[in-house]
């Protein structure tokens, strides 16, 4: 049996592909900058918080953490109906993922500022900044950049993460390649594409997020 491939099949459907990327790279940045929001005041609140604060918090690390990104996804777009609140795909893709974007970025943003030396507090301190002023100017930045290749790496999994936001009919990557493929039967070719495309997204927009942290989250821009 001979089995003849036909990627040009594919490929001739790059208005999908180009759309599915675009969706994709769209639904990360607007999850990124909000998820790692989420998960900066999260930390705060574990780190300096009141004990209520860090129990509430820390439920909702804890939940996220230990449930599928799928089941948060389907909560919130088959779940919040039930509820009185009805969300386009793309919305609940974007809440969902910002979602657990959070809860894992809390706990990275964590470690960074449990390893902020005491010197630092005592410095700030002595210069009679407040509580905030402290966190924002003395602990977060150093924090951010010790961690900053963990949250990259976190990011990249919730943009691989968001091939599942197809299921809800969100027009990204995984959902083009599906289609086209229910067009043309070409379903190795076209997961094979979406393969390669998701690959190289990874690789640069990891080399993106490591040129700009340095560049304009550390302390202004360098060199």
């Amino acid at each position: 049996m001979r089995i003849e491939f036909d990627f040009i099949a594919v490929l001739l459907q790059w208005p999908l592909l180009a759309k599915g990327v675009l969706w994709t790279l769209g639904l990360t940045a607007i999850s990124a900058v909000i998820g790692l929001l989420v998960g900066t005041l999260c930390a705060w609140a574990r780190s300096s918080g009141p004990l209520w604060l860090r129990w509430v918090v820390g439920s909702y690390v804890e939940l996220i953490r230990n449930t599928p990104f799928i089941v948060q996804l389907f909560f919130v777009f088959f779940g919040l109906p039930a509820a009185g609140v009805k969300l386009a795909p793309e919305t609940a893709s974007v809440i969902a993922m910002v979602i657990n974007l959070g809860a894992y970025a809390a706990e990275i943003i964590r470690a960074g500022i449990e390893a902020t030396p005491k010197g630092q507090f005592e410095a700030a301190a002595s210069l009679a900044l407040s509580r905030l002023q402290t966190f924002r100017y003395v602990v977060l930045p150093p924090a951010l950049q010790k961690v900053w290749p963990a949250l990259t790496s976190q990011i990249i999994i919730v943009m691989l993460g968001s091939a599942v936001c197809g299921q809800i009919s969100t027009e990204e990557l995984s959902y083009a390649a599906n289609l086209i493929q229910s067009r043309n039967f070409r379903a190795f070719e076209a997961f094979i594409i979406a393969t390669g495309i998701y690959l190289l997204l990874s690789v640069g927009v990891r080399a993106l997020l490591n040129w700009a942290g340095p560049r304009y989250l550390f302390g202004g821009r360098r060199g």
